[in-house]
């Protein structure tokens, strides 16, 4: 079976022949990565429809910071922030995302024409959040979430990182199903950099097929990560910064894409949305000789022949 046919399909969304690209648009002023250059809506809308022309499928729109020790923002300044740059994308035809943590942010982000719900807490910081978005019919991507980020890596302990990822995302799941929302429109991801050191995302990374045994489309979100950072210092460097940590995430987004991934979410979107293009294309070939039906093993080469003009062997 192909990877392709394993990848699954989300309701209510476009069907991609491939890995997905996720471009982000931050409105924020303290992302971890680009805070505060698309602070602008205007920016931020132009920013959106460049990365759509760079090959971005669909655009995800936050208006809040979840890196370690962020403040939160109130409702209001969140709602001011992300709607007009939903409006604005959406108003152009770009399949939108919002990424909230809020019931009442995604519920005015889908009425301004976003067409799916990112909550990294998976509907557990707002209890409002699955009952409107069941309400809405649409998408839902389901993270794994330890809690805020407030203080550092909150409960960043496992014994085993693969196991518990997995049954804290069935359980979550199993909630969000219990809430309404269909089966069809649930997305999973593993939240890397969540309540996670280095070592727990290359773990997780390194079993992504199991994470596929949920049966959900997942999303892997590893763009510019510290354990990126981790991985290209090496034990005694420095991690570069996040915006040169963009080959790294292509190199990730290219590995997610051959384990099956729906979706890859990335800052810096050509080089990802090549990467995934051409995984595609090797996926292709060895489906297209896989499927050929089995012939004699010797080539015309090999085939006895008049050694006097067959020429030097």
């Amino acid at each position: 079976m192909s990877k392709q046919s394993g990848r699954g399909r989300v309701a209510g969304l476009p069907e991609w022949d491939r890995c997905a690209v996720m471009g982000v648009v931050n409105v924020t002023p303290d992302s971890f990565s680009d805070g505060g250059r698309f602070f602008d809506t205007t920016a931020a809308v132009k920013h959106g429809l460049e990365l759509v022309a760079e090959g971005a499928d669909l655009v995800d729109v936050g208006g809040e910071s979840t890196r370690p020790g962020a403040t939160r923002v109130d409702e209001a300044e969140e709602l001011r922030r992300v709607i007009p740059v939903v409006r604005g994308l959406a108003s152009e035809g770009v399949t939108v995302s919002v990424d909230t943590m809020r019931a009442c942010v995604a519920e005015r982000s889908l009425a301004a024409g976003a067409a799916l719900v990112n909550d990294v807490s998976g509907g557990l910081a707002d209890p409002a959040m699955i009952p409107v978005v069941a309400e809405a019919g649409a998408p839902f991507v389901v993270m794994h979430w330890r809690g805020f980020l407030e203080g550092g890596n909150v409960r960043g302990v496992y014994e085993d990182i693969v196991t518990e990822v997995l049954d804290e995302l069935h359980a979550r799941v199993e909630a969000v199903l219990a809430g309404g929302i269909a089966p069809d429109r649930i997305v999973v991801d593993p939240g890397l950099g969540f309540s996670k050191d280095a070592e727990h995302d290359l773990v997780l990374l390194a079993h992504l097929d199991r994470l596929l045994g949920l049966g959900r489309p997942l999303l892997v979100a590893a763009s510019r990560k510290r354990f990126l950072g981790r991985v290209l210092a090496g034990p005694e460097g420095a991690p570069p910064p996040a915006r040169e940590r963009d080959a790294a995430t292509a190199a990730v987004s290219a590995l997610a894409a051959q384990a099956g991934a729906w979706a890859v979410r990335v800052h810096e979107v050509r080089a990802t949305a090549d990467a995934v293009r051409v995984a595609r294309a090797v996926e292709g070939a060895r489906t297209d000789v896989d499927a050929r039906p089995a012939t004699d093993a010797r080539t015309a080469a090999d085939a006895p022949g008049d050694e006097t003009t067959s020429g030097p062997r």
